[in-house]
């Protein structure tokens, strides 16, 4: 039978290098570290074959698959894949009653893979279920989304979930390097990577090592080789080979600073063109987009607060939306919340009221509570003087004049932009119902001052 269809020699030197490259073991395994590193959980579970069913969580090209096939290959167990898109409920009842008869008759425990699990449907997933339970497989679901949402509870209940990232640069860059020089890789060809070019490979394939490795693969068989034969790859066949120009862009240099400023002080001017500019430069730079919307959070309150209260809520929501789609379709909840704040109303009243309070706090004298605000649910609290607090909601209008701080300094100054008008609108008309008004009628353009923070 084997004759009848032989294996090419050249069948496994057509293979993606990325393919031709996939470890074989775990001290080949590029990143991870937080989980296959020696002593951690993982790797001591799988040393020992010990191991129990696993969902694999992480973006594409960090080594669920690898992972996967190493384990199986570690702990000599049999090895079985399925995918997410492909499999039917037919097919899993075969492969997993054939597990049962291997554990019962051979003794042998059974790997199976499901790649892409979280497209399984639910009566595919609870196939799994009883054969799980019983021990006659060891699942390993590799999933690009998160499991607690899109994989049923009970299949995550009787795995253990491992959270995979993006692999860094420099484990990348160690890659591309190792893939030069070994046989199952470039060896045979006559490859000079600039430095810059193996960075520029490593930077922009957003930690994604299949990726690399492949535009690595495709830069060195396209470039015209020099004339002793050789083929030098400098930054512009990497840029070719991966369709991604680079992007000056540095995380810990100035570039970094300079455009986040750019981008804050931009939605900050109403102006949404130039916001929507620098937040395309960061995305397209690998900046963190978490990043990116925590200091959306930030400017909405310093920048717009009570101008529009929507806005922090908005941005908030973004960011929990940025950590559970991840890119790229993250940039469309950062574009919509930076296009909101950007077009919003205007105010950094809030931002100096708490500035001018703390900065009394801590020059002056603490003032103290009054003694009709102090706390009087104990006992003896009357003996000490705790008395006289009136309920604002039994006055007119849920209103009472009495004091609440021994001063009469006023340090929120609403501005007249958007809801403020409105908050200007009821201060004064609170500030009627007493009988030593409190705020400046003079004055109602609040701070014009610039905000407490640079950027």
């Amino acid at each position: 039978m084997d004759d009848l269809f032989p294996h090419h020699p050249d069948a496994d030197r057509r293979r993606p290098l990325a393919a031709r490259m996939r470890p074989t073991s775990l001290e080949e395994v590029v990143g991870q570290s937080h989980i296959i590193a020696p002593g951690k959980l993982l790797r001591r579970a799988i040393e020992a074959d010990r191991l129990d069913s696993l969902i694999l969580y992480g973006p594409p090209g960090c080594g669920k698959t690898t992972l996967a096939e190493v384990i199986a290959q570690t702990t000599r167990r049999e090895f079985h894949r399925a995918s997410g898109i492909l499999g039917s409920v037919g097919e899993m009842r075969k492969i997993l009653e054939s597990a049962r008869q291997r554990r019962l008759n051979e003794g042998r425990e059974t790997v199976l893979f499901v790649d892409e699990i979280h497209r399984f449907n639910k009566s595919q997933q609870d196939t799994l279920l009883p054969y799980v339970e019983e021990g006659d497989v060891t699942l390993i679901g590799a999933t690009t989304h998160n499991p607690f949402f899109f994989v049923n509870s009970p299949l995550v209940s009787r795995s253990r979930v491992f959270q995979l990232e993006p692999v860094p640069v420099e484990e990348i860059v160690r890659l591309l390097k190792r893939a030069l020089t070994h046989p199952k890789g470039l060896a045979d060809w006559q490859v000079e990577v600039s430095e810059d070019a193996f960075q520029h490979l490593a930077a922009v394939c957003e930690g994604d090592a299949r990726k690399a490795l492949n535009a690595l693969e495709i830069a060195v068989i396209t470039t015209p080789p020099r004339t002793d034969g050789s083929i030098q790859v400098n930054r512009e066949e990497a840029e070719e080979s991966i369709q991604k120009k680079a992007v000056v862009y540095d995380k810990n240099e100035d570039e970094h600073y300079d455009t986040i400023s750019a981008f804050i002080k931009s939605v900050r001017g109403s102006d949404p063109d130039a916001a929507i500019y620098w937040l395309a430069k960061m995305l397209v730079a690998g900046e963190d987009p978490r990043f990116i919307a925590r200091r959306l959070i930030i400017l909405a309150s310093e920048d717009i607060g009570n101008a529009d209260p929507r806005a922090i809520t908005l941005a908030t929501s973004a960011l929990q939306a940025v950590e559970f789609i991840g890119m790229p379709e993250a940039q469309l909840t950062l574009s919509q919340a930076t296009t909101y704040l950007a077009t919003a109303p205007k105010s950094n009243s809030a931002t100096l009221a708490i500035g001018e309070a703390m900065g009394d706090v801590k020059s002056g004298r603490v003032l103290p509570v009054p003694r009709h605000l102090r706390d009087s649910h104990y006992a003896g609290s009357k003996q000490l003087g705790h008395t006289g607090y009136q309920y604002a909601h039994d006055g007119e209008h849920h209103f009472v004049d009495q004091e609440y701080a021994p001063t009469d300094k006023t340090y929120y100054h609403p501005g007249h932009q958007g809801y403020e008008v409105t908050i200007n609108q009821r201060l004064d008309f609170w500030d009627s119902l007493r009988k030593h008004p409190r705020r400046s009628h003079g004055n109602k353009n609040g701070h014009t001052q610039n905000a407490q923070t640079e950027d």
